[in-house]
């Protein structure tokens, strides 16, 4: 699935089975509590903190996927294109970064 078409398939689920978008500040308030919960498995599964019963079960790809998914409802309500977006976010990365990686000293 390219960005384009995820970008439809997200607005098309929302304008027949959701019904409507929530408002860019109710969706904003989500995005927060998704990626809460990835930092709740990262730090858990992979961090420090040890893993209660309750979190084993927790699937970090479903996680990823609800945060990818309301990231995407915010971009179609205010009408950014995301692949418009990732490519120009490509170039700016490029450009600013072409040696500051790789004079890191952190890095080696």
């Amino acid at each position: 699935m390219t960005i384009d078409q995820l970008q439809q398939r997200v607005d098309d689920w929302i304008t027949t089975v959701g019904v409507r978008y929530f408002s860019p500040l109710t969706n904003m308030a989500i995005l927060t509590e998704e990626v809460g919960e990835v930092a709740r498995i990262m730090a858990r599964r992979y961090g420090d903190q040890s893993e209660k019963p309750s979190d084993r079960d927790r699937d970090l790809g479903d996680e990823l996927a609800d945060v990818i998914w309301v990231v995407t409802c915010l971009a179609n309500q205010t009408g950014v294109d995301l692949t418009e977006a990732i490519e120009r976010n490509f170039e700016k990365k490029t450009t600013r970064d072409a040696t500051r990686h790789r004079n890191n000293p952190k890095l080696k």
